[in-house]
């Protein structure tokens, strides 16, 4: 009933997000479709919390005691913190907020301090849906700041959980904070994911989903597909459409309706875009299109394909937040497989074949280590529905859907003896 109301509150939010969008794109920079795209997440978030806050629940368990219940008793954490990225500044914040309030808790909100005016934005809607709803609107409470801000929050024990969306690095340290004083964690960080594509693959289906992986976002998603490895016998072909399609992209305003690629989001992600691509030709890469700044006002850089690297380069093996994909070629199944896991991340992967046994292959224990693990779809664009989150330097963690509710909740195993006997666990007797 408690949870039933939080979510009430959070339900009419849907209502006054979709000015947010504007927001998006002049502060973060990513193009008006994919801002609406992000407010829609928030939006469907919100539904799929509403109808999550009448199932949450605890099984009765058998218990080998005569007379007795054992049943699992779920309540909330208490208050939750939540620290996101720039690249998603109201989708992230929308996983955490919506599923720890139906699950009873408050949170504590820290944007990105380059994303500030978004993270106010949004707050300010909140807190009306809640007051309007005769709650609190301090159930979500905002901190804006930088680094300081972020070590606080990790380091307060009255913190009860505190989700942490971005670099690895960060996440590290994060994390160390948090479990210095044995406190909860979730932890949602980068990701290195690869596209396998096989020699059956549709390729109508390839070129489109690892265009939209690669270039979306200007290639400043966690998800975004930063390797692509093609079967030696179509990897000519691939690339040449692939490069096509890049010749294609309409780069522009982000506030334009019709462009399909904006700015990176900084002049330090220009800058480390440079460096990546002065590396992959130094380590034997190719540069099939793209590399160079785009003379305009602006943080835009041209979206790149690179050749000719081997599977572990190490800029192949580094993580690189822009529109950078290097292509790669392998023989067969076994190896790409093992290439798709060596790398330190474990968010995303997808691979394209027509194969079923492949597919299960894919998706078994020695398939895919990813928390993430897709087929004939691009490695981002995931639902609201499923867990997300990924393994390895990922961090662990999962957000959003499925049972990522119970990260927001403690647990306690209960047992009740109805009877007016006292039978002990495993038929010990002590008298």
């Amino acid at each position: 009933n408690f949870v039933w109301y939080w979510a009430l509150c959070i339900y009419p939010a849907k209502y006054f997000l979709l000015p947010v969008e504007n927001k998006v794109s002049l502060e973060m920079g990513k193009i008006f479709v994919e801002g609406v795209g992000e407010v829609q997440e928030y939006v469907d978030v919100c539904d799929y919390a509403v109808g999550l806050s009448r199932m949450i629940g605890g099984p009765i368990l058998p218990s080998e005691r005569p007379g007795h219940a054992l049943i699992e008793q779920w309540n909330p954490v208490g208050l939750v913190g939540i620290i996101t990225a720039f690249n998603f500044p109201v989708a992230v914040y929308g996983w955490n907020s919506a599923i720890a309030m139906i699950c009873g808790n408050a949170c504590l909100w820290k944007g990105a301090p380059t994303t500030s005016l978004i993270s106010v934005a949004v707050t300010k809607i909140i807190a009306k849906v809640l007051e309007d709803n005769k709650v609190p609107g301090a159930i979500c409470s905002l901190a804006c700041g930088g680094a300081e801000i972020g070590t606080a929050m990790a380091r307060d024990e009255r913190m009860d959980l505190l989700s942490f969306t971005g670099s690895t690095k960060v996440g590290k340290q994060v994390a160390l904070m948090v479990q210095e004083r044995f406190g909860r964690s979730l932890l949602e960080l980068g990701g290195n994911n690869a596209i396998i594509v096989f020699e059956d693959a549709d390729l109508n289906l390839v070129i489109p989903s690892a265009l939209f992986a690669a270039v979306g976002t200007a290639g400043q998603r966690c998800t975004t597909a930063r390797r692509l490895f093609l079967h030696e016998n179509i990897h000519d072909e691939v690339v040449a459409k692939l490069a096509k399609a890049y010749a294609q992209v309409r780069i522009g305003d982000p506030w334009d309706s019709d462009t399909l690629y904006g700015p990176l989001h900084t002049k330090e992600a220009v800058k480390m875009y440079l460096d990546a691509v002065e590396q992959a030709k130094q380590q034997g890469g190719s540069v099939v299109c793209g590399g160079k700044v785009i003379n305009r006002p602006g943080n835009y850089v041209e979206p790149t394909i690179v050749t000719g690297l081997p599977h572990n380069a190490p800029i192949v093996h580094t993580e690189t937040f822009a529109p950078i994909l290097y292509v790669l070629k392998f023989k067969v199944e076994e190896e790409v497989f093992t290439w798709n896991n060596e790398v330190k991340q474990g968010l995303s992967s997808s691979i394209f074949t027509k194969d079923l046994g492949r597919i299960f292959r894919w998706l078994g224990p020695k398939g895919s280590d990813c928390g993430i693990v897709n087929v004939n779809i691009p490695t981002s664009g995931a639902e609201i529905g499923g867990a997300f989150g990924g393994e390895k330097h990922t961090g662990g963690g999962r957000e959003s859907g499925s049972d990522s509710w119970k990260l927001y909740m403690r647990r306690s195993t209960c047992t009740i003896n109805y009877s007016k006997d006292l039978p002990l666990a495993q038929g010990i007797k002590f008298q």
